[in-house]
């Protein structure tokens, strides 16, 4: 009995190659629409976000510090990426539901739950991880970048696409990286990872996330760090939230 129930699910689970295709069409056209619609609400916010972004840059520069356009649609262009860079993390929850939503289509039945906490968890990880760069990492970075210029003798002079880049770059590398517990949680509820084998990973896990920080990050040693630091936190609250899940789970078998 248990034999043909697991051979159902196997069978209701089970997607051709084309099927698996058009899901991610589908779920990828969903996701757009929702990232434009949430980008138009990016263009009336715009203004704000620039001023939220310009705070790290002002606070390392002094109050009165501008930076430079240095072509005559350098302003537009990098108005326009910031509203679709809104508009990603606006959209985020919904971007992540599709994500997610693809993911489970090629699952079995008794998988499928998790995607339910999978979902809000990335979006705030997301949104959490994007903000930390932005509040606590890029004053950081930039004071360390802009005393290595003037130690040089180097004006630090930013052209404001250039900054924007550096910024929505980073933003983006925090908020994709702070989806590490996310992921670990759904690698072990799939049963893809054991708690026994994320704990004897750890030392090789460290050197990964290093190897990571430096390549996705400035040459420099602060952000690198302050990435580092970060990512290996939760990749223990990774294995943590793996270790209650199990302890809750023995507690209720018992009962």
């Amino acid at each position: 009995m248990g034999g043909t129930k697991k051979k159902d699910n196997l069978i209701n689970s089970t997607m051709s190659l084309g099927e698996h295709i058009e899901e991610l069409r589908i779920r990828l056209l969903y996701a757009l629409a929702g990232l434009a619609v949430c980008s138009v609400a990016g263009f009336y916010f715009g203004f704000k976000v620039i001023h939220f972004m310009e705070d790290p840059y002002l606070a390392v520069m002094g109050e009165e510090a501008r930076m430079q356009a240095l072509g005559p649609a350098d302003g537009f262009l990098s108005y326009v990426k910031i509203s679709l860079i809104t508009g990603l993390v606006i959209s985020s929850p919904w971007v992540f539901y599709h994500i997610w939503m693809f993911v489970a289509a090629g699952l079995y039945q008794h998988e499928k739950r998790y995607v339910r906490y999978a979902v809000p968890f990335s979006a705030v990880l997301f949104i959490t991880g994007s903000l930390f760069f932005i509040i606590v990492v890029a004053p950081l970075t930039l004071g360390f970048l802009v005393k290595m210029n003037d130690f040089l003798g180097l004006n630090s002079t930013y052209s404001f696409p250039l900054y924007i880049s550096f910024m929505t770059h980073l933003m983006l590398v925090f908020g994709i990286a702070f989806q590490t517990p996310t992921a670990i949680f759904f690698l072990n509820k799939t049963g893809l990872v054991s708690i026994k084998a994320l704990s004897k990973s750890r030392k090789y896990v460290l050197l990964v996330i290093v190897i990571v920080a430096a390549m996705a990050t400035p040459p420099d040693v602060v952000s690198q760090v302050a990435l580092a630091i970060p990512l290996y936190f939760l990749f223990e609250l990774g294995i943590l939230l793996c270790y209650i899940s199990e302890r809750r789970k023995a507690s209720q078998n018992k009962q």
